[in-house]
């Protein structure tokens, strides 16, 4: 994703580029209408101008060459050859302008419209969401030409944007013949045979908890209080935690495995779910639904009071499920374990208390490692049956979703410690701390915040902890906590383990989904593998119909009713890592950054989803005024979350009235130049609905000067030193003062202006000059701290303005629409997610 400027993520110095250098790569198309190659080898990307991107496409693979640095040493590219050009249809909706069928493509990226032969367009309507597979590639003097080869409908067709988004994002949706007609040969139930070699749990009540709609359960718990060691009283828990035994089913190099593979997760859209596995298999034979036999692999672990793994086995099993809860029967039962919830499930509640008495020591002993919590609000969208949004709500969490995920997190963390100590390879789930970059970013926004806390040279999760906890109840704690996330690295898959820095474990895999995660699966496998004392390759033949047999344990037992039974404490990861040959490590390499790659993928479709419907459903409440607080605040104006409505929009900057704004990037704040007032996280706006871009998925907002909700003068005092350019001023900035009061002034100033003016035209001195809004030169980055001036310009010293002229400015300025005069962040990824607005161009136009 690119941020506002357009730039590309992987923009870095150019010292490594060389001039007429030759390099492969991968195309990155950006809305504006330039684009970058991704380099093979990991260096700088190699900006491609608008000129270039006529002859290319969006996520052509290329050819190109250094022909010139940039001032920065940011290298340009000329592209020198098409070395692959992706087969997979674009998705756009079909117009007919000026006698031309054409298609605009749905992603933006792809900066051309496609045109269509009369002849080609199989009987589609204007209008329509359709397919479009290229017949003529684009050049340096034509558009592309294609056909349609599939109509999708019209764009308010109910699961139209899901429709648009597997097909934008080349989400696997349809699985092949050759898996149905596996899927169909499976059992419709556990057999006989199926059973073998396996610890029988059936009458143990593990039970499964999720959310209202969930419909494939591959986890189930129970809990038990035990006397560890030589204690005569309890003194620890027994925790259970059982996982679908998807293994058992899916076999290396079969179609369901390679369908799998190829998907690598499950994709959750609102009312929809595309799986990784076919339904037969994830909702029903290996879904841990209640009362029937199910197979699993169980990871059994002995917790003390302190919360700490003192042990721990694993083995297959065969349970039966004793009930399924949502998380709030849960949740219910936990606040009044007499009240009618619990009457109904009377005697499982004493698990369900052993469960949450076993959460709260292990949440204990996360606090003491110092794993990282933010706090993030999520939402959700609620559609009828038609799927029409009905409202947006907030996910609200609570100690039975927790209670799951702790006990999750114990499990994971017990597989990748008996992976590692067998040194075998596996898919580590990596999750690394800040670069020395954001690390520099980060510890500068802290100190600019004043809080008295910052992180180190080489910081610790519990560093990054105590600031959450010590911002938990400030305004903009929101943004701390952000600011916070987007320093560390993306979590990634990858053979080589080097621990997961937000839960701060020493090495942490995922081992409890393996219904909707591949990399779970090949956990399983390997566990499988180590448990038969062999050896686990990616899609070996042998190991394909594996017999796993481990030590049987007294029937109806959970294994290891003693410690001793199971590896003793959790220890420290390996340091050597395991040996491998460098085809086998080409191999688990390649695994991981494909299960990387598609994890992302599934996450932008959902936002992309997500996006859609948000924009949807605001179009109905276009010109309606809601109050909302400020949760972004970047050059180009404010982000602003609506109370009722859950929803983010942007008020751009031309939007905030007559006034010279500087954004400090230290603070993420906006501050007023003339009249001191400040834009920060927290401060609370009324604003009205003024736009909605369905297809740019963009939702603008405008500042309503409402008295009653103004915002306040939160975070960190007056701005520091200017870091970039600024105007010269023959007098400090104003102290701050409420924007109510700021824009009372510039009214006043206003209506005096007009009335001044009004009387010069009668007097023949004709009207004044009207400024146009500053914008930056073509590919100028703003510097650390930016000034914005909506007004005249300003070329030495000069006395206070008054707001009149800037006022009159504003509203002579090109529109936040039309994408002029804006100044876009550097760094700030928040950016990204508030592009501007161009118009868009004729279609006709002389891209053809």
């Amino acid at each position: 994703m690119k941020n506002e400027q357009g730039s590309s993520p992987n923009v870095k110095s150019g010292a490594s580029a060389t001039l007429l250098a030759e390099v492969e790569g991968l195309v990155q198309g950006h809305r504006d209408g330039h684009g970058f190659v991704q380099r093979d080898d990991g260096e700088a990307d190699l900006y491609l101008s608008p000129q270039e991107m006529r002859a290319v496409l969006h996520r052509d693979r290329v050819r190109a060459r250094i022909i010139r640095l940039d001032r920065k040493g940011r290298p340009e590219a000329r592209v020198l050859e098409i070395l692959e050009r992706r087969k997979t249809p674009i998705i756009g909706r079909l117009l007919f302008e000026g006698g031309v069928w054409l298609v605009a493509p749905e992603d933006k990226r792809y900066g051309q419209d496609i045109l269509i032969p009369k002849q080609a367009t199989a009987k589609a309507q204007p209008g329509q969401v359709v397919a479009v597979e290229l017949t003529e590639t684009p050049s340096m003097y034509a558009q592309p030409v294609g056909r349609i080869t599939e109509v999708l409908g019209e764009v308010d067709d109910p699961g139209m944007e899901i429709e648009i988004a597997v097909r934008k994002y080349e989400v696997p949706h349809r699985f092949t013949a050759e898996t149905m007609a596996q899927a169909a040969k499976l059992p419709d139930k556990v057999r006989p045979i199926d059973k073998k070699g396996r610890i029988d749990l059936s009458d143990v009540p593990l039970v499964t908890i999720d959310g209202e709609d969930a419909r494939d359960f591959d986890d189930a718990v129970y809990c038990e209080p035990i006397a560890i060691g030589r204690a005569k009283k309890p003194n620890g828990w027994r925790l259970v935690v059982a996982i679908a035994d998807v293994s058992h089913y899916v076999k290396p190099g079969e179609a369901i495995d390679d369908d799998a593979y190829e998907r690598a997760t499950s994709v959750y859209f609102p009312r929809r779910v595309i799986p990784m596995l076919p339904e037969k298999l994830s909702n029903g034979l290996c879904s841990l639904n209640p009362e029937v036999d199910r197979l699993c692999m169980v990871c059994d672990m002995v917790i003390d009071g302190g919360g700490e793994i003192v042990a721990y086995q694993f083995f297959p099993a065969v349970m039966h499920s004793a009930a399924r809860f949502t998380y709030t029967e849960v949740a219910s039962i936990l606040a009044n374990t007499r009240g009618p919830e619990a009457a109904k499930r009377k005697a499982l509640v004493p698990h369900l208390v052993d469960l949450h008495e076993v959460y709260r020591a292990l949440l204990k002993a996360r606090s003491l490692r110092g794993a990282v919590d933010f706090d993030t609000t999520e939402t959700a969208i609620v559609c009828d049956d038609n799927g029409r949004i009905e409202k947006i709500v907030p996910r609200t969490r609570n100690d039975a979703h927790r209670l799951i995920e702790e006990a999750m997190l114990a499990a994971n963390v017990c597989a990748a410690e008996f992976i590692a100590q067998a040194e075998h390879p596996v898919l580590y789930r990596v999750h690394e701390g800040p670069t020395p970059e954001k690390r520099t970013t980060l510890q500068n926004y802290l100190k600019a915040l004043g809080l008295g806390l910052n992180i180190g040279d080489d910081p610790h999760p519990r560093e990054f902890q105590a600031i959450a906890q010590a911002t938990r109840e400030r305004p903009d704690a929101q943004q701390i906590h952000s600011m916070l996330l987007r320093s560390m690295q993306q979590a990634i898959y990858t053979p080589v383990n080097s621990g997961h820095f937000g839960l701060a474990y020493g090495a942490y895999a995922h081992f409890t989904s393996p219904i909707r995660r591949y990399p779970d699966l090949l956990v399983h496998r390997v566990i499988k593998a180590i448990l038969g004392q062999k050896r686990y390759h990616l899609h070996a033949p042998e190991l394909a119909s594996s017999a796993v047999h481990t030590r049987k344990l007294p029937r109806g037992k959970p294994a290891g009713k003693g410690a001793g039974a199971m590896a003793t404490a959790v220890p420290a990861p390996p340091v050597r890592q395991p040996k491998l040959s460098p085809a086998e490590q080409a191999m688990w390499d390649a695994a991981g950054a494909h299960c990387s790659a598609n994890e992302r993928r599934a996450d932008e479709a959902s936002r992309d989803v997500e996006a859609w419907l948000k924009c949807k459903f605001m179009r109905e409440h276009l010109g309606e005024e809601f109050g909302g607080t400020v949760t972004a605040v970047t050059s180009f104006g404010l982000f602003v979350t609506l109370d009722e409505l859950y929803v983010e929009g942007l008020i751009h900057i031309t939007e905030l009235g007559g006034e010279y704004y500087r954004f400090d990037e230290a603070r993420q704040e906006l501050r007023g130049e003339r009249t001191g007032v400040r834009y920060v996280v927290g401060s609370r706006l009324r604003v009205q609905v003024s736009r909605v871009d369905l297809d740019g998925r963009k939702i603008d907002f405008r500042l309503v000067r409402d008295p009653l909700l103004a915002p306040p003068p939160a975070g960190g005092g007056r701005g520091g030193k200017a870091a970039g350019r600024a105007r010269p001023a023959s007098e400090p900035p104003a102290e701050p003062v409420s924007a109510v009061e700021a824009l009372a002034a510039v009214q006043t100033e206003d209506r005096d202006e007009k009335q001044a003016a009004r009387k010069a035209r009668a007097a023949g001195a004709g009207k004044p000059r009207r400024a146009a809004l500053l914008s930056p030169p073509p590919g100028e980055e703003s510097a650390p701290e930016t000034l914005w001036e909506v007004g005249p310009p300003v070329v030495e010293p000069r006395p206070r303005a008054k707001g009149g002229k800037a006022a009159k400015a504003a509203k002579t300025a090109p529109s936040a629409k039309a994408g002029s005069g804006r100044r876009k962040a550097a760094a700030d990824p928040a950016a990204a997610a508030a592009e501007a607005r161009p118009a868009r161009k004729s279609r006709r136009s002389s891209k053809r």
